[in-house]
Order: C-alpha cells, then sequence, then structure tokens
C-alpha cells in the first residue's frame, strides 16, 4: 500500500505567497508530510523556486524567471493578495538547505526542459532522491530525467487517463500517475494500480474536490494549498 501523503502544494499557498520560504514553513507548521515546489532557471543559470510562465501577476516583474539574473531575482517580491502577505522568492538550493533534512516526501515540478541534469545533480548534493519524486507537465522534461538518471523516480502530470497514457508511463518507467482530480474516475485508480503505479491528485480547488479525490481512492497523496484542512478531514 502507498503512503498518502499531504503535499503543502507550493507551500501552505492559499495563506502564504506561494513557493517562499514562509509558505513552505506554514505547511510544514501545519502537519503537511510532503511539499510541492516548482523549478526553473534564471537567465544565469541559478536554479530557482517559481511556478508562473510569466512573472508579472505574482511580483509585478515583467516577462520569465529566464530574463533575469539571480540578482534580479532577489528584488522580486511574491505576493498573497488575499492575506496581504509578501515574500522573496528562493533558489532551489536554499529550499533544499531548509527542508532537504526534514522527514518529508517531496514533489519537484519541472516548469521548462533543459534542467533535468542540474535538479537531479542538486537533489543529489543533498540527498533527497530517495524521497522525491520529479514530476512535470512536459513529457519531454520526464524524458530527459529518464535518460540522465534511470534511478529518479517520475510522475507525469496531466489532466485525464487517454488510450496511451500507460504506455507513455511505462515508457520513461514512471513510478506515479498524477492526473487532475476532477476526471480521476474509479477504472483509472484501478488501471494505475494493475500498472505498477501510484496516483497522486492535482487541482484541488477546493475541499468538495478534496474529499471526492480521497474518496475515490487516490492513494500516493495529493498536492493541496491548505493542508490544515485535509489533515483535518483525514483525522
Amino acid at each position: 500500500m502507498n503512503k498518502f501523503v499531504i503535499y503543502a502544494h507550493r507551500g501552505a499557498s492559499e495563506y502564504y505567497p506561494e513557493n517562499t520560504l514562509s509558505s513552505f514553513a506554514a505547511g510544514v507548521d501545519m502537519g503537511a508530510d510532503g511539499i510541492e515546489t516548482d523549478v526553473q532557471i534564471s537567465k544565469d543559470g541559478v536554479l530557482m523556486i517559481y511556478h508562473d510562465d510569466t512573472m508579472e501577476e505574482k511580483t509585478g516583474f515583467k516577462g520569465s524567471i529566464c530574463d533575469y539574473t539571480y540578482e534580479e531575482l532577489r528584488e522580486a517580491r511574491v505576493k498573497n493578495e488575499k492575506y496581504g502577505r509578501v515574500d522573496c522568492l528562493m533558489t532551489f538550493e536554499d529550499f533544499l538547505k531548509y527542508f532537504a533534512w526534514r522527514d518529508l516526501t517531496f514533489a519537484i515540478e519541472l516548469k521548462v526542459t533543459g534542467i533535468a541534469a542540474p535538479v537531479i545533480d542538486m537533489m543529489r548534493k543533498y540527498n533527497v532522491l530517495e524521497k522525491s519524486i520529479i514530476t512535470s507537465f512536459q513529457y519531454e522534461a520526464l524524458k530527459e530525467c529518464y535518460a540522465y538518471d534511470k534511478s529518479v523516480r517520475l510522475g507525469w502530470l496531466f489532466f485525464e487517463r487517454k488510450e496511451d497514457t500507460l504506455d507513455l508511463l511505462a515508457a520513461i518507467h514512471a513510478y506515479q500517475a498524477c492526473p487532475m482530480a476532477k476526471a480521476i474516475t474509479k477504472e483509472d485508480i484501478a488501471a494505475y494500480r494493475a500498472a505498477g503505479l501510484s496516483c497522486r491528485a492535482w487541482g484541488i480547488s477546493d475541499t468538495d474536490v478534496m474529499k471526492y479525490a480521497v474518496e475515490i481512492g487516490v492513494d500516493s497523496g495529493m498536492t493541496v494549498n491548505f493542508p490544515d484542512k485535509l489533515i483535518e478531514y483525514m483525522k
């Protein structure tokens, strides 16, 4: 039986600026036993924690992470408008310095191709590969991971199971199927288990979706912006 992991999605991002130290720390303090986060790369090759393709909505900066050097990105501030909180961007290495030693499971999402090697090398440096799953919506990024290190656990993020989904997962020896929560059926869960895959849900937009994912049998947990609510529900 797979362990059901409560992943703080970009930290406790319902309440704090997503993908920042305050958000991750809040998720852990709430009792989450996993963290999900996103990795991109700066103009000068520094691995950065950030989700969106562009920066304007969350930081006010024009363009993307890759348009700025690390020193320039140090000036950016991420906002959580709902609660009026602000925090700085983090490098991937700083994230690992703060959290790698903790008893947590990590879901590390690659937002771009071309960074598989440095991400895996950094994770190996901080001894987190064995308790992590590298994920992406970009199948090519997962192929790059598999080509670089076939021992890494991979999870493919997608919307719903299609005719070729299991074959594509098998081709990269994926560890985990990661479908959108609303699209999962009991038949999907059975198909993933029959293929030797665990299943983790994403897209938990509210507590109704959260409860649906639990009750339908998602076995490896879910990424949730409000880990406190899932923890309470699972008691």
